[in-house]
């Protein structure tokens, strides 16, 4: 169920402490920059586990400095490394959720792996992504720390370790998020502090962010000599037959906020494809194919838009050519964060937050651009904002960067906004 975000209404002595507030955030623009050299410099690539543990230790010091109360969730069953948990009571009251990642998609085998200063920017792996975030949250921490604002805070954190690639079992369906989920029912609001995006004259935050969910299409056909393709006899094969389903895919799941991509194609004899792409196939120009094999992805903002979508899915897929025949599964990914009047409220007091530190307007930014993430496993239970973390660009590639005077914008933000949330 969940809890209304009542209209800001702080008493005006709360409210002369917020420059205290922002000026504190200013003193912590050279501290911020250490931190997050040092952050980027720990390769924490989703399956290093040793690295991701070791990225959780150098945050965990930092939210022990605070006063939280700092454990380590252990991913093992899922063969994945742990996940931050820091507490801090405060007065007791319902709990504003942060949450974040501690991963990045460069593994110690990438050429892309220190910190580099670019006058007003920097390169290094995950620094926007979302070693950036991490910093823009533990710097808006900080500030109240030093303002004497944090005490009286109720705060949960949550850094996990497999953002990038989320650990699963067949019998464990999303089992790396179930502590997330427990933690985001237990909390007044859930912010999310992913990459912010620049707009022209002004910024964005996200209300809405779209799911994702992998489909894999098997077909089958009669194998035989080529002359006598399309024939009663010997049907279509199995190319044809998927070639189908993927051009009726194209030509008529399309509506808004819906994207469907097929990554992964295969025809022949002897289709072999494992867990992680690699795949293989035989084939000659004169043999009708007997095998063919493709996956890919739906994309979506409303559970309602995903069932749908499966349903003309899986009608498309009946309708197999002559000799052939098709079947399609779906693997589970993250559900849509569809967006609520519970979020747009929280957007309105982020844009409140932000006008009053002198940062200019927040817009709502468009769900197409914004892809799934962790905060859309517990989008179901608790009022969501994201994209609160350090603007930057190129994420997931090398030369990855970040616009390092974003750092102590966005921490000012959030300063304000987890203030007047927790107050």
């Amino acid at each position: 169920m969940r809890l209304p975000i009542l209209a800001l209404a702080l008493p005006l002595a709360l409210v002369a402490q917020e420059p205290a507030i922002l000026a504190a955030v200013d003193r912590q623009a050279a501290p911020a920059l250490t931190l997050l050299e040092s952050l980027v410099n720990q390769n924490s690539g989703t399956f290093h586990h040793a690295g991701v543990r070791a990225m959780a230790e150098l945050t965990r010091t930092e939210f022990d400095a605070l006063g939280f109360t700092t454990r380590l969730l252990p991913m093992d069953a899922v063969n994945r490394g742990p996940h931050l948990i820091a507490e801090h009571k405060g007065n007791g009251g319902k709990p504003i959720l942060l949450i974040g990642h501690l991963d990045t998609v460069f593994e110690p085998a990438s050429p892309f792996q220190k910190f580099e200063r670019k006058g007003p920017g920097a390169t290094g792996p995950g620094v926007a992504d979302m070693k950036g975030g991490i910093v823009v949250l533990l710097t808006a921490l900080r500030a109240l720390h030093a303002a004497g604002h944090l005490a009286p805070l109720p705060l949960t954190v949550m850094l996990t370790g497999d953002e990038e690639e989320p650990g699963r079992r067949p019998d464990l369906p999303n089992h790396s998020r179930l502590e997330m989920v427990r933690l985001a029912k237990l909390s007044r609001a859930a912010l999310s502090f992913e990459g912010g995006i620049k707009g022209l004259g002004f910024d964005y935050a996200t209300t809405a962010r779209r799911g994702y969910l992998g489909w894999e299409v098997r077909s089958t056909g009669k194998a035989g000599h080529s002359g006598q393709v399309f024939t009663e006899s010997s049907g279509y094969g199995a190319i044809y037959e998927i070639s189908r389903v993927i051009s009726t895919f194209e030509q008529t799941l399309k509506e808004p906020n819906l994207t469907f991509n097929a990554g992964l194609l295969l025809g022949g004899g002897a289709v072999q494809a494992d867990a992680d792409g690699k795949a293989t196939a035989d084939g000659k120009p004169n043999i009708i194919a007997a095998q063919a094999l493709a996956r890919g992805e739906v994309r979506a903002l409303e559970p309602a838009q995903v069932s749908r979508i499966k349903d003309r899915m899986y009608a498309i897929v009946a309708k197999s050519l002559p000799g052939t025949q098709s079947e399609i599964k779906f693997v589970d990914g993250a559900p849509p964060m569809p967006p609520t009047p519970g979020n747009r409220r929280l957007l309105a007091l982020y844009d409140d937050a932000s006008r009053t530190a002198g940062l200019g307007r927040i817009e709502e930014l468009d769900p197409m651009q914004r892809g799934a993430g962790d905060i859309s496993y517990i989008a179901a239970y608790v009022d969501c904002l994201d994209g609160l973390g350090a603007v930057g660009a190129g994420t997931h590639a090398v030369g990855e960067s970040v616009e390092l005077d974003s750092l102590t914008k966005q921490a000012k933000r959030a300063a304000l906004l987890i203030y007047r949330l927790g107050r």
